[in-house]
């Protein structure tokens, strides 16, 4: 799966602040993910987020 940073994905599960809406913020092994609703940040195995992912919300123009 192509993931790239500054892309905003949407999640299988909301986060508790009501959104499932998440920026990717740093792309690896592991993930870092800030929620677009409260601004959280999380970081989770690429595993887990290629899981849980359900979709683009808006792709990023880098390349």
């Amino acid at each position: 799966m192509e993931l790239n940073i500054g892309d905003v994905i949407k999640m299988k599960k909301q986060h508790p602040c009501g959104t499932n809406e998440w920026e990717l913020m740093r792309v690896g092994m592991d993930i870092r993910l800030k929620c677009k609703g409260c601004g959280h940040q999380v970081m989770l195995p690429r595993k887990q987020v290629e899981k849980a992912f359900r979709g683009f919300i808006e792709k990023s123009d880098n390349l």
